[in-house]
């Protein structure tokens, strides 16, 4: 990891923070990213939101709860974010013990070190998770922070990670595969043009061209967090259109870039 001052060299470098990009794909063999409307069924997003990937990416990098929304603010980060399995999902009834504050059990209260875990005597709360199987998206990441840019980078050539990566869950454990660095090439799409879009696409819905062999849905999920007096509260959402089966879609008039040989829109 480097030094505060080669932090800073590598920040003051010269070239716009948006030219270049790490690239990696996450997968796991499941996955949860909880809707944020109630329900019965505790409901994923098909698609990783936006705030999931920055969580991620902070953890790795070692930085707190309530600490890198800045980080990935809207103006100082780039993400693309690519389906690379196709979506599907299953119900899974999970037993659970409630964590409330209530509810859990205190041990070794007179040690230097206590503990508190739900109280095992307690009965069993049954709830259905609707749970993303075999799910993978290439992420493609820029950051105003090279800084940080730099950390990141050299975090995932190096395979480490400050925390243990999870897709949603903290038992969802994440492989992370590092593709390397890449030229975000600009200027693809736009005037009316139709591109073959590989990636997502943020709030361009209505851009989509609809395709007998080809299907598409969308969906809208948290895309940017800021601090409050209460620790985080989401301040944007995003809505995607992205094909369940992983596959490329049809687009007019989107600024699209090209970024190791794919075409992808940033967020």
């Amino acid at each position: 990891m480097p030094e505060d001052h080669e932090r800073h060299q590598l920040s003051t470098a010269g070239g716009d923070w948006q030219d270049r990009c790490l690239s990696l794909t996450i997968r796991g063999p499941w996955a949860h990213f909880r809707r944020v409307e109630g329900n019965i069924v505790k409901q994923t997003y098909r698609v990783i939101p936006r705030t999931t990937v920055a969580g991620l990416l902070a953890a790795m990098l070692g930085i707190g709860r309530d600490q890198y929304y800045e980080l990935f603010g809207p103006d100082q980060s780039l993400i693309a974010i690519e389906p690379v399995q196709p979506l599907r999902t299953i119900n899974m009834p999970m037993n659970t013990l409630s964590t409330a504050t209530e509810h859990l059990h205190s041990f070794n209260s007179r040690g230097k070190i206590s503990v508190k875990l739900p109280d095992p005597s307690k009965p069993r709360q049954q709830h259905n998770y609707e749970v993303l199987v075999d799910p993978a998206y290439r992420i493609d990441i820029s950051l105003a922070d090279r800084g940080r840019y730099a950390e990141l980078r050299e975090m995932l050539a190096a395979g480490k990670s400050h925390y243990i990566p999870s897709l949603g869950l903290s038992e969802y454990l994440a492989d992370v595969e590092y593709h390397g660095e890449f030229d975000i090439e600009r200027g693809y799409g736009g005037d009316d043009s139709i591109v073959e879009v590989d990636s997502t696409i943020p709030n361009g819905v209505e851009r989509v061209i609809p395709q007998a062999d080809i299907r598409f849905e969308a969906e809208e999920s948290p895309a940017f967090m800021t601090t409050d007096s209460g620790g985080r509260t989401t301040s944007g959402f995003a809505a995607y259109a992205y094909s369940p089966d992983a596959e490329a879609l049809s687009v007019r008039d989107v600024e699209a870039a090209r970024v190791d040989g794919r075409t992808v829109v940033f967020t």
